[in-house]
């Protein structure tokens, strides 16, 4: 009874087995469309096994990247046809190239000075001047130049047969390695299709018109660019027009001009605001003295990041103090405090708003990409027409180049909320507004706070930088040091400023924790 049983369950088994792997191919013949029995064994054999299984697909490597993109596989074809078009150009330079123009170039340029030498030499002798010594051997010197670069050139021209080789070789290894691991990128393709329909499968007449045309593009343009330098300008330099320069500088800089014009009284109120919280700041860091200041630091860190932490604390502090640089590193924790506490009081809000809609955050995204990736130097330029130099210019600067992680950081934090504890507040009859704060922003917190401690860290990073429009603080020594190369003071003004922003990590931190 039981051998029956068992029997009866391995006929199913097998039964279930051959309609899988006749399923799968039918599945294939779909997917690849041409010369499907070769394919279905190909990938039974690299299913077999779980490690790399090189196959050997002669068209694949025939045709190279037009295959792999053909098939769709531009991951594999773009990287092997800058392969394949660096050992065409190799094979062409070697037998077709100009391998000599770059030093008859650089003849050229010497006969032209050798020229003028001459000259001089002969002048010099005819008026019998004491700097005839000094002509002849910088005349002797010229044409020793040229003629090793003759030689030179002449040995490059000779090299010609081994640059070949060196290309063809290039080429066999990429036609075996293209061979090799075609099926096996084709056959992961297939899993991807099997699950995704919408996958291309097969190989259309025009995705092969469209990568052979290109790839064809691509090594004529390589080859031609390299064999024969020069000869094409339009490879060399890109075909632009002066005139469209100039215009575009003329309206970048009229439409600046008309903001200034228009948009003053908007900026000296914005300017005030900064000016309020900035001398309110440096009243409490600055003229406070500075043992009340160090005791609230030593102890603020004591609360939140234990006992160690206050102790190095205080010896930064110390360091800061014995060294002359408290003055300045309560001016630089003024400024950085004020672009600090502006980018959050924006930041967190602005976050908040965004997680909730999704639409306008893409929006706003391209907006802090550009913050986060134009150079610091390249905005600092406007923040100067609009708002002057001095401290108002350099927090406005600051909060640019570091007020986009708080709120990248609060939307991520508001959307990973799990929608279950969400619900269950629900269920028992929570409000938006209860929902919001008592489940949302508690759960939030911790990487909200991870924005903010980045926010600080990336104001402080912008210290020396703003320095150059005017701030006043650490940055003021780093940024003479460099100009003076005076090695000791940049790198003591350097220490206090990693001080600051290691007391300020640890208070963010010890208080997420």
């Amino acid at each position: 009874m039981t051998e029956t049983v068992e029997n009866q369950l391995d006929a199913i088994d097998r039964e279930a087995a051959e309609e899988y792997a006749a399923q799968r191919r039918e599945n294939i013949r779909s997917f690849v469309h041409t010369n499907p029995d070769y394919y279905i064994s190909q990938f039974d054999k690299i299913g077999a096994s779980s490690r790399f299984t090189p196959t050997f697909n002669a068209t694949a490597g025939l045709l190279g990247p037009v295959w792999f993109g053909a098939r769709g596989l531009w991951m594999w074809a773009i990287p092997l046809l800058i392969i394949e078009t660096l050992g065409y150009v190799q094979v062409a330079r070697g037998l077709f190239g100009d391998l000599a123009a770059s030093a008859r170039d650089r003849i050229a340029s010497i006969e032209g000075t050798l020229e003028l030498r001459r000259q001089q030499l002969a002048a010099a002798i005819e008026a019998q001047s004491d700097k005839v010594d000094v002509y002849r051997r910088t005349v002797k010197s010229l044409e020793d130049s040229i003629g090793g670069i003759r030689l030179e050139a002449q040995e490059i021209a000779d090299q010609g047969i081994w640059i070949a080789l060196t290309g063809l070789i290039i080429l066999l290894v990429v036609k075996a390695a293209q061979s090799a691991v075609a099926n096996s990128a084709l056959e992961s393709r297939f899993s991807d299709w099997v699950s995704d329909r919408s996958i291309r499968s097969g190989m259309p007449g025009r995705q092969i018109f469209f990568s052979a045309i290109f790839m064809i593009l691509i090594v004529a343009a390589a080859m031609y660019h390299y064999c024969f330098p020069g000869q094409f300008e339009t490879l060399t330099q890109f075909p632009t027009d002066p005139d469209i320069r100039l215009t575009s500088i003329a309206l970048v800089e009229g439409f600046f001009t008309f903001c200034v014009t228009n948009g003053e009284l908007i900026f000296d109120f914005i300017t005030y605001g900064i000016r309020l919280i900035l001398d309110a700041l440096e009243l409490l860091f600055v003229n406070t003295p500075w043992i009340v200041i160090a005791s609230f630091i030593i102890l603020l860190t004591w609360l939140t990041a234990g006992i160690r932490t206050a102790v190095w604390s205080g010896a930064f502090l110390a360091y800061m103090g014995l060294l002359g640089f408290w003055v300045k590193a309560m001016t630089t924790l003024a400024l950085l405090g004020t672009a600090a506490c502006l980018s959050i009081a924006i930041g967190i809000p602005l976050g908040m708003y965004c997680a909730r809609r999704p639409r306008f955050y893409k929006f706003i995204q391209p907006i802090m990409d550009f913050m986060q990736t134009m150079p610091a130097f390249v905005f600092m330029i406007p923040v100067i027409a609009f708002f002057g130099t001095g401290k108002p210019a350099a927090v406005v600067t600051t909060m640019i180049f570091g007020g986009t992680p708080v709120v990248r950081l609060t939307v991520l934090g508001l959307r990973g909320v799990p929608e279950s504890v969400r619900e269950a507040a629900i269920s028992f009859g929570a409000s938006k507004w209860y929902l919001f704060t008592r489940v949302d922003l508690p759960l939030a917190s911790p990487s909200i706070r991870a924005g903010i401690n980045q926010t600080i860290m990336l104001s402080l990073a912008m210290v020396v930088v703003a320095s150059l429009i005017g701030a006043k603080g650490l940055g003021e020594d780093v940024l003479e040091a460099l100009q003076y190369a005076n090695v000791g003071q940049g790198i003591l003004a350097g220490f206090s400023i990693l001080f600051c922003a290691m007391i300020l990590d640890r208070l963010v931190q010890g208080a997420r924790k």
